[in-house]
């Protein structure tokens, strides 16, 4: 990854923070999309210049299209060359289909879906080389009742790879990984986690480690597109909800 420029979206927490310090730490610079959270943002590029690469941070609300694609031009124009494009940024709101509603599919469509497709788009237009990776949920394989707006959203996020994984070639590769139980959803704590352990035929929780290794893994391949690797301890074969 040395010397390759990789924009992370929602790079200040969670799964995002992960993957962009594993990627510094092997070399790549790194801009670190935000929306509200500045601080964490601003500590994050600490850390990734402390392990000797540049970093940038830039805010934008991806629920707005002109400002996504204006975030996309704003990192080129102080980064330089974009070579990888993460679309990690996600919401989760609870909802099943007996009450969602027009405002909650909408939102988590243009931040799970519309965002990642306006990014690609973008990314393709420098007419050079790169990767997409798309975050996706293991759950898309099955089916998530209580977060039905969320679930719809990644389940076009899937499409979207595959189809882009088509027009983007041959220049670009694009893929997605779809985690597990590795982090807790927001007010839970780790006990979340280990009382869903035994849902996957491994038996056991990952590692935000897991998923950074895995997309570390898909950026320094030659020869895989339109994939989904599953870090999810096997759960995407079991056919069932979480209890």
């Amino acid at each position: 990854m040395k010397g390759r420029t990789v924009l992370i979206t929602g790079a200040a927490k969670r799964l995002g923070r992960a993957v962009a310090l594993t990627l510094a730490r092997d070399g790549a610079n790194i801009v670190a999309h935000y929306n509200r959270s500045a601080r964490e943002a601003e500590t994050l590029c600490d850390e990734v210049r402390r392990a000797g690469a540049s970093a940038w941070p830039i805010r934008a609300d991806l629920m707005d299209p002109q400002r996504t694609q204006e975030m996309f031009r704003k990192a080129l124009s102080q980064a330089g060359a974009i070579d990888v494009v993460i679309n990690n940024a996600s919401i989760f709101d609870k909802d099943t289909l007996h009450d969602v509603n027009e405002e909650s599919v909408c939102r988590n469509m243009r931040i799970h879906t519309l965002a990642p497709l306006i990014l690609a788009r973008e990314f393709a237009r420098q007419d050079r080389p790169g990767h997409v990776v798309n975050l996706l949920d293991t759950r898309v394989t099955v089916y998530d009742r209580e977060h039905a707006s969320y679930h719809i959203s990644k389940r076009m996020l899937l499409t979207v790879t595959r189809m882009l994984a088509l027009e983007l070639a041959p220049n670009i590769a694009v893929n997605a990984i779809a985690p597990g139980l590795i982090l807790p959803p927001a007010g839970e704590d780790e006990s979340y986690l280990e009382r869903l352990a035994h849902t996957n035929p491994l038996g056991r929780c990952g590692r935000v480690t897991d998923v950074a290794d895995a997309v570390l893994f898909l950026l320094s391949s030659r020869f895989i597109t339109g994939q989904v690797i599953y870090v999810d301890g096997g759960y995407h074969m079991k056919g069932h909800m979480y209890d």
